[in-house]
């Protein structure tokens, strides 16, 4: 006769053992040629830290861009394009931030889509990122309201989707544009 407890015992470890075995699938929407990365940290709403290859690089979200986190001249830029104070655009983009910090986390597998130029000026790597659920954070900022649509050719994939996502945004006064 077997015994209870030693049964319930192989139960939960061979449940534990499978579990353990399962590979992590990416979801079945992300795009076939991306590259897979880790999340390091997130500097900002629009750019993000992740460990591709053993390296680690900077990651500037294409078609994004969130309010400055922080005063510096983009912020004074920003201050007009949005008609509000330096100190209101720095908060607008301490949100945002928290918002990208909510989706990705450090540890967390992703995926990035290059398009047709790869770096900025500045070298940061240009991607559209993908969650692991499937889901592609830069399309996940403008469509929650913390982002406006930037779009800097040759890289215009998702033009159109960002800004269409921006316009249902700001008209259901999502995130930023809660006003």
């Amino acid at each position: 006769m077997i015994n209870i407890k030693k049964l319930h015992f192989l139960v939960v470890a061979l449940f534990l053992l499978l579990l353990s075995c399962k590979k992590e699938e990416k979801a079945t929407n992300i795009p076939k040629n991306v590259k897979e990365a880790t999340v390091v940290r997130v500097i900002d709403g629009d750019t993000i830290v992740v460990n591709i290859d053993g390296m680690e690089e900077k990651v500037r979200l294409i078609g994004v861009d969130t309010p400055e986190s922080r005063v510096n001249k983009r912020a004074t830029v920003q201050e007009r394009e949005l008609n509000k104070d330096v100190e209101t655009i720095v908060d607008l983009g301490k949100q945002a931030k928290e918002f990208t910090k909510s989706l990705v986390k450090p540890g967390m597998k992703v995926y990035l889509e290059f398009d047709v130029q790869p770096r900025d000026k500045y070298g940061r790597l240009l991607a559209y990122l993908y969650l692991p659920d499937g889901r592609m954070l830069n399309k996940e900022i403008i469509c929650n309201g913390y982002a406006m649509p930037l779009t800097v050719p040759p890289n215009v994939k998702y033009e159109k989707e960002f800004r269409e996502c921006f316009q249902k945004a700001r008209e259901e006064k999502k995130g930023l544009w809660n006003e």
